[in-house]
């Protein structure tokens, strides 16, 4: 099934269903579910208050990130980002500070909460954390790539302990010691979504998890797996543009070719993804096998991704480009937006991992 809608692009595309692939897990969204969650991120596109609302709509709609729930999850972030990317990158990571919390048996936040998960390192930055005898305690440092610290309500942070080991913090963001560098982030994808580094003072903060569970529980493999899906949906809208250009040159031999070769890359990113959210539900996606699982359908939803943005700008040429915003926004922050992966270094870590026989 097919939609017909208006672009800046062109006058009329066929918006593609977002779920095609035969390996998703049985339960998972309709198609009505997945078409509303892709009109309302596409709604939100340019506003990051409207986006962060469609986060409280998607956490109704698709709940969070369980064993038993994968498919359901990553098919509804995949549909986001296929309405808006940016819009995608700020739902995501709520749904999965939220997610992190249930698994540590924390109490959800309020409705009007909106989540980031800091867990990044860079070089000179550290973030220190130091109990007091009552068992509190406080956050004192610098932690790199804060997305939306300034707009959010909390944040999950990794801090390190006087023992030396990365250990997870609830924070307030709204308190006084919290100072956010926005004007640090000058990127042209996501201009929305600013991740510059936060300055903490002196700040209260509540552990979730004992020191090293955040990575080692085995939903950071499945969240991570989440993130690829965003990417996956992303690129379903530049599929669609390519479609669009096929559409209006049907003699063309190269757009046609572009096309049959992104639809290809699209069902590969899809069923990776999908296969995937099989084996989070079926138990196996856990311990070393599962960070391997991960970080596979991690690279390989990257390189089919980065292959149909590189297509569709080749194909489409520079026009949209320059008088496309939304075709703009979603070549720019997808092109961004896969960076979470680390090419080359990712690829040999996950080789390191076979030969130890995780796979």
């Amino acid at each position: 099934m097919a939609l017909t809608t208006s672009t800046g692009t062109t006058d009329t595309v066929t918006t593609s269903t977002v779920m095609t692939s035969t390996a998703w897990p049985t339960d998972v969204l309709d198609e009505a579910q997945q078409q509303s969650l892709r009109s309302a991120a596409a709604d939100a596109a340019g506003s990051v208050e409207r986006a962060l609302n469609v986060a409280g709509l998607a956490h109704r709609t698709i709940g969070l990130l369980e064993q038993d729930n994968a498919g359901r999850f990553f098919v509804g972030l995949g549909a986001i980002a296929a309405g808006d990317v940016t819009v995608a990158r700020v739902v995501e990571p709520h749904l999965d500070a939220l997610g992190i919390l249930a698994q540590a048996g924390m109490p959800i936040a309020d409705d009007g909460d909106r989540f980031g998960v800091f867990a990044a390192e860079a070089p000179g930055d550290r973030l220190v954390a130091t109990p007091s005898e009552d068992g509190s305690w406080t956050l004192t440092g610098r932690k790199p790539w804060c997305s939306l610290a300034s707009a959010l309500s909390h944040a999950l942070l990794t801090a390190h302990t006087p023992s030396g080991e990365r250990r997870l913090f609830r924070v307030d963001l709204r308190h006084p010691g919290v100072t956010a560098n926005d004007h640090l982030w000058l990127a042209r994808g996501m201009p929305l979504v600013p991740s510059g580094p936060v300055d903490v003072a002196n700040v209260p903060a509540e552990p979730v998890g004992d020191a090293g569970w955040y990575v080692d529980r085995p939903g950071f493999a499945w969240g991570g797996i989440g993130v690829a899906a965003c990417w996956w949906g992303g690129a379903i809208g530049l599929v669609d543009a390519l479609q669009a250009h096929a559409q209006r040159k049907p003699d063309s031999e190269l757009a046609l070719a572009a096309l049959g070769s992104s639809a290809v890359d699209i069902a590969a990113a899809e069923n990776a993804v999908a296969e995937a959210a099989r084996a989070v539900e079926a138990g196996l996606v856990e311990g070393r096998r599962g960070a391997a699982i991960a970080q596979r359908v991690r690279s390989t939803v990257r390189g089919r991704v980065d292959a149909i943005r590189s297509r569709t700008v080749a194909t489409l040429g520079p026009a949209p480009l320059t008088a496309d915003a939304p075709y703009l926004a979603r070549v720019a922050d997808l092109e961004l937006y896969v960076q979470q992966d680390h090419g080359e270094r990712d690829l040999a870590r996950l080789g390191r991992m076979i030969l130890d026989g995780a796979l």
